[in-house]
């Protein structure tokens, strides 16, 4: 228990109310506010700005300094020194593989990336215009019907397995979504080729010829998966959290993050980076939607720049920004008309006295939009992307959950409808 109190003086009630305030690694102190249901009262909190609504050892973020962090280790190094799967493990586990630990989990996850063939029945039963994120909501919640065998949450093993299918197999899926839009064959996994090798080539690879995978453009890939493997508690994982404290099995709750992660207003900002390049057009209307952008009287924003909670920088944008420059290099995309309008205004970004001084800096969203235009991803795939890659996060803190006691999430109301009253006939309305 702690040791520290925080007073809470409520009018009717004599005495104030000491709450414990727990103290975490680093980051705010919390107070426990679970005692005052007793005293017949609720904090209100849309939106749980201010409401920590678990204790979690997996990543922390510190948005006025920029700080991102996997189980203590800095975004940046994991970006430039490790990979995807090398994450996952991570996440998953709390610590980093040993080099044979390393191998065993990443031929683990090779292992599951097939997915069964009735599965192509469901695609079929989908229009060939379906919104990839609708396919991916059906599909994963799907699995569950396939994998009796492992279901268990309560024992480890089946927690293990399930999350290895599911880091395995969201690329198998993922890329299915985009042939089925395209009319195209889909494509078996290649256990021989990397995670972001083996996506790649289910994403653009054909039957009639071998895969040709840039070295570059599967680094991009990887980096992309990694950087947006875990971000804490934002809609998504808390909606995976809540739907796993039901007792629902993993498939059906990591689908509830995919649904959560489709809106706009959490999983499409990269999406709509895209589409604010599509308006301005030219690149003769750069200043025109600057101006615009600057204008608090005009609803246009510019899409990609700052972040809701990285105060001062986004710390993956910069790792972004470096992989930007290499393949728009290696797919010689330099003068596409889109990315030339987007490398000029994050040149305004970095160097206009007015985004520098809000910290309007480009984010994570602007610099991935960008790459998976070059690399030739549809705008409605990039949501998809995120997801994939966001299900080590999920799964990790699914698993973190339901390994420690817990209790089912029951939000509560502050309830501003009718008091009791009497039922009219019909006959009298």
């Amino acid at each position: 228990m702690s040791d520290k109190k925080a007073q809470l003086t409520v009018d009717g009630i004599d005495a104030p109310l000491d709450l414990p305030v727990y103290s975490g690694t680093t980051g705010p102190d919390v107070v426990d506010v679970s005692g005052l249901a007793s005293k017949g009262l609720f904090t209100y909190d849309p939106g749980f700005m201010s409401t920590a609504s678990c204790e979690s050892k997996i990543t922390y973020i510190d948005g006025a300094k920029g700080v991102l962090l996997h189980r203590g280790y800095p975004i940046e190094q994991l970006a430039e020194k490790s990979d995807y799967l090398e994450t996952c493990y991570l996440l998953m586990n709390g610590e980093l593989p040993t080099a044979e630990q390393k191998k065993e989990y990443v031929n683990g996850i090779m292992n599951h990336t097939m997915v069964h063939e009735s599965l192509v029945n469901f695609f079929k039963g989908f229009r060939y215009d379906a919104h990839p994120m609708a396919m991916m909501c059906g599909v994963v919640g799907a699995l569950a019907s396939f994998y009796h065998d492992s279901l268990d949450i309560t024992d480890p093993e089946h927690r293990k397995i399930s999350a290895d299918r599911l880091i395995a197999k969201m690329p198998t899926l993922a890329a299915m979504c985009y042939k089925h839009s395209k009319g195209q064959p889909f494509m078996y996994p290649d256990n021989s080729l990397s995670y972001s090798e083996n996506f790649l080539h289910m994403m653009f690879g054909n039957p009639c010829e071998p895969s040709k995978i840039d070295p570059v453009v599967a680094k991009a890939m990887d980096v992309i998966f990694l950087l947006h493997a875990d971000h804490e508690q934002n809609a998504s994982t808390s909606t995976v959290r809540l739907a796993g404290s039901s007792g629902a099995n993993p498939f059906a709750c990591i689908s509830s993050g995919i649904a959560t992660l489709w809106g706009p207003a959490h999983g499409g900002a990269n999406e709509a980076v895209l589409n604010m390049l599509e308006e301005i057009g030219d690149e003769s209307r750069i200043d025109e939607y600057v101006a615009k952008a600057k204008d608090k009287n005009d609803p246009f924003r510019l899409m990609g720049f700052g972040h809701r909670v990285y105060k001062n920088f986004d710390p993956r944008s910069r790792v972004m920004q470096g992989i930007c420059d290499e393949v728009l290099g290696a797919m010689g995309a330099e003068n596409d008309p889109l990315l030339r309008i987007a490398k000029k205004l994050e040149k305004i970004a970095l160097e206009d006295e007015y985004f520098v001084e809000k910290k309007l800096y480009p984010n994570v969203d602007f610099y991935s939009g960008i790459i998976m235009k070059a690399i030739g991803i549809p705008t409605d795939m990039f949501t998809v992307i995120f997801a994939t890659g966001r299900t080590a996060g999920w799964i990790a803190h699914w698993n973190e959950m339901i390994s420690n006691p817990y209790k089912i999430g029951r939000p509560r109301q502050l309830y501003t409808g009718y008091t009791t009253r009497d039922y009219v006939s019909l006959e009298s309305r």
